[in-house]
């Protein structure tokens, strides 16, 4: 059955029963559709693209922030039999391009936010001909979005589409590297939307919070839980802790998904006294759900002392993977806080050496995994595809171990790892245990250029809002550390992160280790 079938399988089912709603708490603004009107939106654009020629293996881009029209636009892209290309709204001018050039993009519909970086590269795109605004006054060079479809029938389009057919083409994060395209099938998707309803036991009841980017695989995968049980989602545009509770309360949300970032600041703001919990509605909120990196146990630690009969889970997973899930750490193993899990529902997974055989129990090694969600391939590149498909398994680029109870512990990116005479140094293990320090809200840890040892930890340390943490208290915390994993300097600034939580190493290594630095040892 293609993704889009659930949809409209909602729109007969729950006709009338809210579907999405979104709020912008800076303005004030609340939207709500129903499932309905969802789809009825979805269809009407599926006719105006396909009146303009889009079809079968064309690709939309979609560039917006998180909008109540931005999953009907993205059903209405997959209706036609085209492939829905979602671009990171935080790309600059040159990397929309870039990405709309290699994907092929035929049409780019985009918000008014983007306004001034598409306009500098409308008239130099390869293959974009057509762009249509979602907001008031589009300029001359793009039609409004409410204008085109208003015009066509509300009925789905008569377009056969099967579970093999690409559905659409997510860029990795680029965390190590330039984004690549990855190439998704309907069955792909609908394997993410029994996966997050098996690993949320998400019911029609329920009703799911999404805070994340929604053209990240991660947050649209988990909203597909609510697609697969026909319930109620909300989607925020906006992270300030008071905003997050605000709308868990006002709005009744069950599940929320944090990334570690967001999950910090309430922390913070409910220990500066900025937010008090007695003001809010929680008690229906029976689910954090935290993920899209690693999760410190102290973390945890501290969440339960404030939401103590809160329900935690996490799991693992990847772009090139659907998203999240293919790695799970149930509500049900909360003794195993720190691990990613088990191999999620219809999953497989193996930890493998440099050869490519199993490691033995403990061992680190590299984690592949195998299942309904692993991606078709990267678009038009069958050597980078090769390096990662082999056999059925995904080889992730992550390290990690498996315990003897068959738990899984990631352990840190294959490029991240850093070298020290000849030691492995797995900078997430330093990053947790600086986490646990006073005062300090977040860390990443980097290999510096040394003439000796060709790489030394340095540390990045971002100290919590009205705190001060200084160097020579870093290095006496740091005492209990083995001696070669101890952090040869400490910086004390800001940690970069993307929209999904994930640290921007490549900017902090260009900052503190690049030709420019002076930190060199």
């Amino acid at each position: 059955m293609p993704i889009t079938q659930m949809l409209s399988r909602n729109a007969h089912l729950y006709p009338d029963e809210i579907s999405l709603i979104e709020r912008i708490p800076e303005s004030g603004s609340r939207r709500e559709i129903t499932w309905l009107e969802f789809e009825s939106m979805s269809n009407k654009l599926a006719h105006a693209l396909l009146s303009k020629g889009i079809g079968r293996g064309d690709k939309v881009a979609l560039l917006m922030m998180n909008c109540l029209e931005w999953l009907p636009v993205y059903f209405g892209i997959l209706k036609t039999g085209a492939l829905a290309v979602p671009l990171n709204f935080r790309f600059t001018a040159d990397e929309i391009k870039k990405c709309l050039d290699t994907s092929e993009s035929k049409l780019l519909i985009y918000g008014p936010e983007f306004q001034e970086k598409i306009d500098m590269i409308a008239d130099s795109l390869e293959y974009t001909r057509d762009l249509v605004f979602v907001g008031d006054c589009p300029s001359k060079e793009a039609e409004s979005f409410y204008s085109m479809i208003s015009s066509f029938p509300d009925h789905a389009p008569d377009i056969a589409i099967s579970d093999d057919d690409d559905a659409a083409l997510y860029f990795t994060s680029g965390t190590t590297g330039v984004p690549k395209p990855i190439m998704l099938t309907h069955a792909n998707l609908v394997s993410a939307c029994i996966t997050e309803s098996q690993h949320h036991k998400q019911t029609h009841d329920d009703n799911f919070l999404c805070i994340p980017p929604l053209y990240h695989t991660g947050a649209k995968m988990h909203w597909f839980g609510s697609l697969y049980t026909g319930s109620k989602a909300v989607i925020l545009r906006g992270i300030k802790p008071e905003w997050i509770l605000e709308a868990v309360s006002e709005e009744r949300a069950t599940i929320v998904w944090l990334l570690v970032p967001w999950a910090q600041d309430i922390l913070c703001a409910i220990e500066n006294k900025d937010v008090n919990l007695e003001d809010y509605n929680l008690k229906q909120w029976r689910l954090m759900h935290i993920g899209a990196q690693p999760v410190p146990p102290s973390l945890i630690k501290r969440w339960k002392e404030y939401f103590p009969d809160q329900m935690y889970d996490t799991n693992y997973g990847l772009s090139e993977s659907t998203g999240p899930g293919c790695v799970h750490l149930g509500i049900e193993n909360i003794h195993k806080v720190g691990a990613i899990g088990v191999p999620g529902y219809n999953w497989e997974v193996k930890i493998v050496d440099s050869e490519g055989n199993p490691v033995a129990c403990n061992e680190v090694g590299e984690l592949c995994v195998k299942g309904p969600g692993v991606m078709k391939g990267y678009y038009k590149n069958p050597e980078a595809t090769e390096k990662v498909l082999k056999d059925g398994w995904l080889f992730t680029g992550d390290m990690a171990r498996m315990d003897e109870d068959g738990f899984i512990y990631l352990v840190d990116r294959k490029k991240d790892v850093i070298i020290s005479g000849g030691e492995n140094i797995f900078p997430v293990e330093i990053e947790d245990f600086l986490q646990t320090c006073d005062g300090v809200k977040d860390a990443a840890v980097i290999g510096m250029p040394h003439d000796r040892l060709i790489e030394v930890p340095l540390a990045i340390v971002e100290p919590k809002p009205g705190k001060e943490v200084t160097e020579s208290a870093l290095v006496k915390f740091c005492q209990a550390l083995p001696k070669y994993k101890r952090p040869w300097k400490f910086i004390i600034d800001k940690v970069p992160r993307n929209p999904t939580g994930k640290i921007e190493k490549p900017k902090l290594r260009e900052k503190w280790c690049g030709t420019g630095s002076s930190l060199f040892v």
